[in-house]
């Protein structure tokens, strides 16, 4: 998909006379050699390695009372040590799909022999200790490997886990030690395993992690305090990740577009629980206009480059302006004129929006130029 936009727009940037076609050939084959994205190819052997599993698991199961227990440990063994054995071949002969089809397999027949084993000789142990062995053995393959798509699994892996150690620690923080502060050293992994094997989308789950445990720790408080403090460093390093001549620039083109985002996503949803909290109209009001505020910033510094951040700010200044709205003329007016309001911002909101749409449109045309 990216490719035929690219394609489409370097064809007509070629025929408004912005590029040559040497130019726009050059950096479509840099693209072409580049691209880390799934392909139909890629997709069917995804499709093929997990076809291939469900027949397997269906075999197994059909006939598992009368497998013999060691025949079941030793078979288990065997597959992770086949499936890692053929990414080994697939990736000397450059069929990197393959490899990444059967290196995912691998980690699931791991998954499965931690399961099978704890099964059959009754193992004590929880879900969350299994999940977190099974990702640090995925993450140890990824790292061997350098295999984006397990790299892409180990993050998954650690949102799993992170759920379901709540089936043993409870919703409660309190009383577990050092085991409620583990996702911030498992998010730093997945992070430096997203950068060594080039794989950016694996970051986003290491984000979503670290904004789901804060999130934990602060629901769990009950503390407004705290998520006013959290939403203030966020807005902070928000800022000044993004801000013109800002000393974290080049950490910022170094880490990418997604910090920013979700350092923008924990400012808004800190300021939104402190403000839902308010006790009164003036507290309200204020952080009404903090967060107003902080999606203008957010869209004049940040929304020109960064679509994810644009799209937002928008939401969230829209979403507090109805909110304002309610909170304050819905009591006086009725209902009927809060939806009247409500239409009426819209409508400005959906006007602004198309300016700054245009002018980032023109901003864009003028640098390119």
């Amino acid at each position: 998909m990216y490719r035929g936009r690219l394609k489409r727009d370097l064809d007509d940037w070629v025929a408004r006379g912005l590029i040559d076609k040497a130019t726009a050939a050059r950096l479509l084959a840099d693209v072409d050699r580049r691209r880390a994205g799934f392909g139909i190819g890629g997709i069917l052997s995804m499709f093929a390695a997990v076809l291939i599993a469900a027949s397997l698991l269906m075999l197994i199961a059909a006939n598992w009372e009368a497998i013999p227990r060691i025949t079941k440990v030793v078979g288990i063994i065997a597959l992770i040590w086949i499936f890692h054995g053929a990414a080994l071949l697939a990736r000397s002969r450059s069929a990197d799909r393959l490899a990444a089809a059967a290196l995912v397999l691998g980690s699931a027949a791991f998954g499965g022999a931690i399961a099978l084993i704890g099964q059959l000789y009754h193992l004590s142990g929880d879900t969350f200790s299994a999940m977190l062995l099974w990702f640090a053995v995925t993450a140890g393959s990824a790292l061997v490997f350098r295999s984006g798509a397990l790299t892409v699994v180990s993050g998954a892996l650690l949102l799993v886990a992170f759920g379901s150690g709540f089936e043993n620690l409870g919703w409660e923080a309190d009383g577990h030690g050092l085991w409620a502060y583990w996702p911030p050293f498992g998010a730093a992994a997945v992070l430096a395993l997203s950068r060594l094997n080039g794989t950016d989308r694996a970051k986003h789950f290491a984000y979503i992690l670290l904004v789901g445990w804060i999130w934990w720790i602060l629901i769990l408080d009950r503390d407004e305090a705290y998520a006013f403090t959290v939403a203030v460093v966020a807005t902070i390093l928000f800022l000044a990740l993004v801000a013109p001549r800002s000393p974290l620039e080049a950490i910022h083109r170094k880490l990418g577009t997604s910090v920013s985002f979700y350092s923008l996503v924990m400012a808004l949803t800190g300021f939104a629980y402190v403000q839902g909290n308010a006790l009164d109209v003036l507290s309200t009001a204020a952080l009404g206009i903090v967060i107003l505020a902080l999606s203008i910033a957010s869209i004049a510094l940040e929304g020109r480059d960064n679509g994810a951040v644009r799209y937002l700010a928008y939401g969230a200044f829209a979403a507090e302006v109805l909110y304002l709205s309610y909170e304050t003329i819905d009591s006086i007016l009725g209902t009927s004129a809060f939806f009247l309001l409500s239409g009426l911002v819209v409508a400005v909101l959906a006007f602004v929006v198309v300016r700054l749409e245009k002018r980032f449109s023109r901003s864009t045309v003028e640098v390119m130029s």
